[in-house]
């Protein structure tokens, strides 16, 4: 059935490492295709799911999706694999309405010759329809090689639901949002989605970061709000760290828009770590996702991995605190949305040498009180 739908942080010291980002060098900023939509660059879940199951939807009192970033298998597809199996198990427990993807998707430069065996393929059998926003993966370039974000716009970008080359004998039908940042109107929830481009800690035009505090903005006060961009703001791992770049984009624009999301997703490094932060005087909750297949996982710094008791607040980010982390499993999220809460977790998959009775075990579950919303 056709479904519509050499980078490190530096060495500890000290109380430990600095915690951010500084510049590969070799990776630069690249212009934005022009959109395939409308501004404001929204999408209604209305045009992607029947007229039923939004009414199925609305009458549940709730909106289940699955989220998880860096799949691409390259070097090794099993746990990618391991992974899509798992999240087509939980679809008849948990019925996601659509997966989120938070970049990455295909490995090492988005080439179109590899959407076939990183995606549509190890999808095949997945239910709903796949959302995503660009990674740096998608986006970069190799010398010879087709325009930025190409193969992601013809996939992800179609100007209509239709079968691209690139899937091959899988049914599944590319998806039409309107531009590679934008926004998902769904009910009980409102997720922007930005792009952060190729540079080693993220990049954003003007136009973008406008676009970004005017949804803020705009955005139903009725509804939870979750923004999801590739690059983290905070990571404690050992190959990427945290964005400051990241950081002051959505700082700037929950102050601009005058209101901050409820929940921030990402991706980029190979793990999962929740961290919760004081902003304006409320708590808000920062995910890392990016262990859903990509062949390496990241783990945490030396020095965090020697020393953190969760909760472990962060030596050198005011107001942070690291809550819960996996680092040695793939895995997914499963993310359900009410009128008063966002309740999460992290769903690991087994490794090789695991012996489990489950395709899956949740190891980090968090709620996310949304009271004192306008009705």
């Amino acid at each position: 059935m056709r479904v519509r739908r050499t980078f490190h942080l530096p060495r500890p010291h000290g109380k430990g490492p600095t915690f951010r980002q500084e510049s590969h060098g070799n990776q630069q900023f690249q212009p934005l295709p022009p959109p395939t939509g409308k501004p404001p660059y929204r999408l209604s879940l209305d045009t992607v799911l029947p007229a039923s199951e939004i009414a199925k939807i609305k009458d549940s009192g709730g909106i289940s999706f699955h989220c998880i970033g860096d799949t691409g298998g390259i070097i090794n597809g099993t746990p990618q694999q391991t992974v899509a199996d798992a999240m087509e198990a939980d679809s008849a427990v948990s019925n996601p309405s659509f997966f989120y993807h938070l970049g990455d998707v295909v490995y090492f430069y988005g080439e179109s010759s590899n959407y076939y065996a990183q995606f549509y393929e190890p999808y095949m059998h997945y239910p709903g329809p796949i959302l995503a926003i660009p990674g740096n993966h998608d986006g970069d370039v190799v010398a010879g090689g087709a325009p930025t974000l190409a193969a992601f716009i013809e996939n992800f970008c179609a100007n209509e639901p239709r079968l691209t080359s690139e899937a091959g004998e899988s049914p599944r039908d590319a998806m039409t949002q309107p531009n590679v940042y934008w926004t998902l109107e769904a009910p009980f929830v409102t997720i922007i989605g930005l792009y952060s481009n190729v540079p080693e800690g993220g990049q954003f035009d003007q136009n973008q970061t406008e676009w970004f505090a005017s949804e803020l903005a705009s955005a139903p006060k009725d509804k939870a709000l979750i923004v999801s961009v590739h690059h983290p703001a905070y990571s404690a791992d050992n190959e990427h760290g945290g964005s400051a770049t990241i950081e002051q984009v959505l700082d700037d624009a929950f102050k601009k828009g005058g209101r901050a999301a409820d929940l921030v997703l990402t991706g980029h490094v190979h793990n999962y770590q929740r961290f919760t932060r004081q902003f304006a005087g409320s708590d808000l909750t920062y995910i890392v996702a990016g262990s859903g297949g990509y062949h390496n996982l990241h783990k945490l710094n030396p020095y965090y991995g020697k020393n953190v008791a969760l909760p472990f607040r962060m030596p050198n980010v005011n107001g942070l605190t690291l809550e819960n982390y996996c680092v040695d499993h793939y895995g997914f999220m499963s993310i359900q949305v009410t009128s008063d809460k966002i309740t999460g977790a992290y769903n690991a998959v087994p490794n090789p040498q695991d012996v489990w009775n489950e395709e899956y075990r949740s190891v980090d579950k968090f709620q996310i009180d949304l009271g004192g919303r306008d009705s």
